[in-house]
């Protein structure tokens, strides 16, 4: 699959080290982008960063999205080695979970420190150059759960909502300036998060099942997502095929929502 306008721009991937976030930064440099990879794991990005050996095509940065200036230095940093920022994809996210009751303070200002704040401190420190330049994309990855309620998620849920709310309306704010904003709203995909959850007692089949005790509908499609599932539906909103797309949710999901 080839998509056109990406080569030669320069995209700042945050979650770079593992899942979503990895692949997405392995296939934007198979589109020809120059990629600054930033990740909370520095040793994790670093190893992705040596994998390729080219200073010149990705750098890795050590990069906590919760710390409004360290995404501000992330962003100065990489713009000053690599060039201005074209592409922003906003993957950085955690999974507190719990119900309403057993979640504390701590999990629920952590989960909206990464999830939301986190993207508004990367947004804000990378809109001024673009605005500038009329011209940048910036995608969210959020989660089919910003539209459905899902029981012991509240917290992630919400965060993401906020954060797809937030990025739409910067698409608007910024659509005389020719930046589109749009959102990628993946479904169950298998990645450590989504191992993580399994721990509690699902696995990959009642994924796909469903679960009518937990409200959760299954996946029509009969498969659950990989990581590259989402970072295609990236690659296509970064791209010139979607030139005329801004304020949008895609979601890839198999169909879990029914097109919600």
């Amino acid at each position: 699959m080839t998509f056109t306008g990406i080569e030669g721009k320069v995209a700042l991937v945050t979650g770079a080290a593992q899942g979503i976030g990895e692949a997405v930064v392995r296939s934007l440099l198979q589109h020809g982008a120059i990629v600054a990879a930033a990740d909370r794991n520095a040793a994790g990005v670093q190893a992705l960063a040596d994998e390729y050996g080219d200073a010149q095509r990705i750098r890795a940065y050590a990069l906590d999205v919760s710390n409004r200036e360290e995404a501000e230095h992330v962003v100065q940093a990489a713009e000053q080695q690599l060039g201005p920022i074209d592409i922003l994809v906003n993957v950085a996210g955690i999974l507190r979970m719990g119900t309403v009751e057993s979640l504390s303070d701590e999990d629920w200002q952590a989960t909206f420190a990464v999830n939301t704040s986190g993207v508004f401190h990367m947004c804000r420190a990378v809109i001024g150059s673009m605005a500038a330049r009329e011209s940048g994309c910036i995608i969210t990855v959020s989660s089919n759960a910003a539209g459905v309620p899902r029981t012991r998620m509240s917290a992630y849920a919400a965060s993401k909502a906020a954060a797809t709310m937030f990025t739409k309306c910067l698409g608007l704010e910024y659509a005389r300036k020719h930046i589109r904003c749009n959102v990628v709203a993946p479904g169950s995909t298998d990645t450590e998060m989504q191992r993580m959850m399994w721990t509690q007692g699902s696995n990959i089949d009642t994924v796909i099942q469903g679960s009518p005790d937990t409200f959760r509908l299954g996946i029509p499609l009969g498969k659950i997502a990989v990581a590259q599932d989402a970072a295609n539906a990236v690659l296509f909103l970064a791209s010139d095929q979607a030139g005329h797309i801004t304020m949008q949710e895609l979601y890839v999901d198999g169909g879990a929502t029914m097109g919600v």
